[in-house]
């Protein structure tokens, strides 16, 4: 009874507007009021906040989120869709696979989705509109493939995810990988098919010199001399993921000051950025910290898993419905807002079902990917309509074909558990 109260008092505050770390925050304080008085609420915030900001792993946050500004203001992404374009243009529907492809090298160096979307819609989408491509078509791969970088290393969503669940922040952010270049593959065959149905979409691009080819490469080294400082040194054992974070980091500072003279101003501006997100982060880990307290000491969590465990139902079926529920949040929140709500109640139910919490990890950040493109909250979709001043009828139009697609993906993932489990047993 007090856990549905609880529970109903927070979704009330979340829709009044209340940020959802502090809807969290303030539902599980009042959860240890009622069941102890103040004297648990004040034992609880007198040091989880420090427990929460002093985690090692936790450093990880704020410095991808450096790495991803430097990133974004040094102009890499413009050569990297570049590069993409000059190699792919000519297939059919080649600069929507270039897209595809561009969000995939993007996201193994800036582990922000919104960030992505945002960059793609000022690259790749003024280029396709200005070949003839089909403006839905365009804004709809524009928008999917943003969301790459939530699940290519290195992502901030799988560390998040990694610190609730309590499952090493290696294996998560190698084990995105494999995936990430599954659902890449797919976001370049819906382009292909939608443009086989119907060759209007899409107008073929004549084919580029060798030299020019070749020449245009040289837009890649950047994301790969970023790729190995991160995801290479952790899958190597070289560095820890905090290790990594920083030395990335600090390469994506070097290229971001060998590039251009900054001004002082601007420097500013990124580090304050940074320093705002990693203090939002951390304020939704501290909520979503106390919450799960209140929900352990309530013993609603031991109780959940009792009774999923009592169901009549098959442990596959379970998981099937976990990953549908998955999907329809994703229509009403925000990634993070899923993963500070459910990991913590579902992760222990999972873990006790004997599935790998790594692997569910993957399976939750490719769902909550569906989230940021399907209507009537898919912020990648806004994103993209407002940067690329597209009708957001049109992007939810053209994201649909995606969507279908990522289904497919998912129950693939869902199916050969090796495809995500294999890197990170190699480590």
């Amino acid at each position: 009874m007090i856990s549905a109260t609880i529970s109903i008092f927070m979704f009330v505050l979340l829709a009044v507007g209340m940020p959802v770390g502090f809807a969290m925050l303030v539902a599980g304080a009042a959860g240890l009021f009622w069941l102890g008085g103040l004297t648990p609420v004040l034992a609880i915030l007198s040091s989880m906040p420090r427990e929460a900001a002093a985690s090692f792993e936790f450093v990880t946050i704020p410095m991808f989120l450096l790495m991803a500004e430097f990133v974004l203001r040094s102009g890499i992404a413009d050569e990297l869709f570049k590069a993409m374009a000059a190699w792919f243009g000519h297939l059919r529907g080649g600069l929507g696979i270039a897209t595809a492809l561009s969000g995939a090298g993007f996201g193994a160096i800036c582990g922000s989705s919104t960030a992505a979307a945002a960059t793609l819609s000022s690259t790749s989408m003024p280029a396709m509109l200005k070949y003839g491509y089909e403006r839905p078509m365009a804004a709809g791969v524009v928008a999917i493939s943003g969301t790459l970088s939530m699940l290519i290393p290195p992502s901030v969503a799988m560390v998040v995810y990694g610190l609730l669940a309590d499952v090493s922040i290696a294996k998560m952010l190698v084990a995105g990988v494999i995936p990430g270049l599954l659902v890449t593959l797919t976001i370049a065959l819906t382009v292909y098919i939608l443009v086989w149905q119907d060759p209007a979409r899409a107008p073929t691009l004549p084919r580029m010199p060798m030299r020019e080819k070749l020449a245009a490469i040289k837009g890649i080294g950047p994301m790969l001399i970023l790729l190995m400082s991160v995801t290479g040194v952790i899958y190597t054992g070289i560095a820890t993921p905090t290790e990594a974070s920083a030395l990335g980091a600090f390469c994506a500072a070097v290229l971001y000051f060998w590039r251009a003279k900054r001004s002082r101003q601007e420097v500013y501006a990124v580090l304050s950025r940074a320093a705002r997100t990693s203090c939002m982060l951390g304020l939704i880990i501290l909520g979503a910290h106390v919450f799960s307290t209140f929900f352990a000491l309530t013993q609603t969590t031991q109780g959940l898993v009792t009774w999923v465990g009592e169901l009549p139902l098959a442990p596959w079926m379970i998981i099937v419905i976990i990953v549908a529920i998955y999907i329809v949040l994703g229509c009403f929140l925000d990634q993070m807002a899923i993963l500070v709500l459910t990991v913590p109640i579902v992760a222990p139910m999972l873990q006790a079902m004997g599935f790998d919490l790594v692997w569910f990890g993957v399976i939750v950040i490719v769902t909550a990917e569906l989230g940021m493109v399907t209507p009537p909250f898919g912020l990648n979709a806004f994103v993209v309509s407002k940067y690329s001043q597209t009708p957001l009828k049109d992007v939810f139009v053209g994201t649909w074909p995606h969507i279908i697609a990522h289904v497919i993906a998912i129950g693939i993932l869902l199916a050969f558990p090796i495809l995500t489990l294999w890197l990170p047993n190699h480590m």
